[in-house]
């Protein structure tokens, strides 16, 4: 082999904080907090902050290789740890506050976690869980001293007291770009949660692939809101591609959910691209709705974590002049796995085929291959309309989970078994039909929940609608539809009948429809289905 003649950089985080704190210094970091409303600095600001919290934890021992928990709110504190914890060779472990204790317990236990910063809110939760923790040796409370709680907690710090006694000099050691970065657990239904152990390089690589200009295409004009969460997948990773476009970075802290706090954000700060889930968004249309009014500064939106209904794209577009890309992604792909580009400036799209192509997840940006196989494996061809179980693989896409088996990630060509069923076109673009384990499965044939949600959201009075095959003695399962009407609507289950006729195949009719006041959802905000099929587990039990 002859080797090029190049240096040879290591692909690590810390070279995103050298950048952004020489060129974008200057540039605002916003963030709401529980004890500052709106609390204004720097990215040159909080890189030193990152350095005093270096240097803290380093005199509290914290060694190379170390995970560190931390359970916060997106602000500017939690953005400090994201950098401080990896680029000292220590491991940042995000933990969803959303999970249910024993899970938490599981985590903590499992990832060996040394130290714990969280936010004040979530103080009770850990004194109440302390004693069966077996390695956390103590707390950092996300605060100053004046909103620092009582607690019964031993060797808590306060966070700004901790870093006022630092030094903002602090070496960056050299790591290696495969050590491990951060550490995020799934949170699914069944079992206990998995960890993804993320490295320095995938991190680096995913980063990357977010920026190019038919992905999340941020530069140093926009102003940047992540609903998404910190704590779970890097937060889309946007922690990273912000600082070193210089994008303004907008952190919404405990309000992720409050549609008041959002529009506040998004017309003060000018805010031009902002990521969620579909829950979020649900909620602030309808608080825009609610309160009449309009988006005047935002221009993209990027929706993903659930399949994104085309209600909500279509209130976007028409009532706030707003483009919706429709994304992909898991926590064990880092996690971006498709985006859908802006439709309307790709030249082999025509103009009547966006409504189409915007209801799916988009197409794979570089870095990750799929493919769709059927029940034996065979890979089948992108026509968009064979679909069969998604694979993937790529620099940054999971390749085994932390302490478990290798083979508990991948089949034995190296490709990850992404539990969704999908179709691909011939251009490239991607649509989930389901997840496998969610296919209603009706007299041998196959119904997409999903299709079935879409054509129920569409409809005027639904809020959020839920498709789940239950239990039937002579069709092995059949779709029940389970709603919750929008506030004042008297949306019965006939009406919505009538809408879904000539919609779809008319087997696929769900059989019943159910109204509940709400919906569970898993810690990451996706519709808990196992939970509702336990709910309705009976509910065709004398069916004949």
């Amino acid at each position: 082999m002859l080797a090029g003649k190049m240096m040879d950089e290591p692909l690590v985080i810390t070279s995103f904080l050298r950048y952004a704190e020489k060129i974008y210094a200057d540039v605002e970091v916003v963030s709401v907090t529980q004890d500052i409303p709106r609390h204004r600095t720097s990215y040159g600001e909080c890189f030193g902050r990152s350095r005093r919290l270096a240097n803290a934890l380093t005199r509290l021992g914290v060694k190379n290789g170390d995970r560190i928990g931390t359970m916060a709110w997106n602000d500017h504190r939690h953005f400090e740890a994201y950098y401080a914890i990896p680029c000292m060779g220590a491991v940042c472990h995000t933990i969803n506050p959303r999970l249910f204790a024993e899970q938490l317990l599981h985590i903590v236990n499992h990832a060996e976690d040394e130290w714990i910063l969280t936010d004040p809110l979530f103080v009770p939760l850990f004194e109440k869980l302390h004693s069966q923790f077996n390695s956390v040796k103590g707390y950092i409370v996300l605060t100053d001293e004046a909103h620092m709680p009582e607690t019964s907690l031993e060797n808590v710090h306060c966070y700004e007291a901790l870093l006022s006694g630092e030094s903002d000099d602090f070496r960056w050691p050299e790591v290696d770009e495969r050590s491990a970065s951060s550490l995020c657990y799934t949170s699914g239904t069944t079992g206990n949660p998995k960890g993804v152990l993320y490295s320095h390089r995938s991190n680096f690589l995913h980063t990357m692939s977010s920026l190019q200009p038919n992905v999340f295409d941020m530069g140093v004009a926009d102003s940047v809101l992540p609903v998404v969460p910190m704590f779970h997948a890097n937060a889309w990773g946007v922690p990273y591609a912000s600082p070193i476009v210089g994008a303004k970075l907008i952190l919404p802290g405990p309000k992720l959910a409050d549609g008041a706090t959002l529009y506040d954000l998004m017309e003060t700060e000018n805010v031009t691209l902002a990521l969620g889930v579909p829950t979020v968004w649900l909620a602030l249309l309808e608080y825009l709705d609610q309160n009449k009014l309009t988006l005047t500064k935002l221009q993209r939106t990027i929706v993903g974590g659930a399949a994104c209904p085309t209600s909500i794209m279509d209130q976007f577009r028409d009532k706030h002049d707003v483009f919706v890309h429709h994304a992909w992604g898991m926590t064990e792909t880092s996690p971006l796995g498709s985006f859908t580009p802006d439709l309307r400036v790709c030249p082999d799209v025509s103009p009547d085929e966006i409504d189409t192509l915007r209801a799916k997840q988009g197409r794979p940006p570089f870095g990750i291959s799929m493919k769709i196989v059927n029940p034996e494996g065979e890979e089948l061809p992108w026509n968009g309309t064979d679909f069969g179980t998604l694979k993937v693989r790529g620099p940054y896409v999971c390749e085994g989970y932390f302490k478990l088996d290798h083979s508990e990630a991948h089949d034995e060509d190296g490709w990850f078994d992404t539990g969704d069923v999908a179709t691909i076109d011939s251009r490239g673009f991607m649509e989930i039909t389901d997840r496998v384990k969610d296919v209603i499965k009706s007299g041998g044939e196959w119904i997409s929940s999903l299709e079935l949600e879409e054509i129920a959201m569409q409809c005027e009075g639904v809020a959020e609608a839920a498709a789940v095959g239950i239990n039937h003695p002579k069709w092995t399962e059949r779709p029940l539809l389970v709603v919750v009407r929008k506030a004042g609507a008297h949306l019965d289950a006939d009406t919505l009948k009538r809408w879904f006729d000539g919609k779809m195949a008319a087997w696929w009719m769900p059989d019943d429809i159910v109204f509940v006041d709400e919906l569970p959802h898993t810690a990451t905000g996706k519709l808990n289905k196992l939970a509702i099929r336990q709910t309705f587990a009976e509910h065709y039990a004398d069916a004949t």
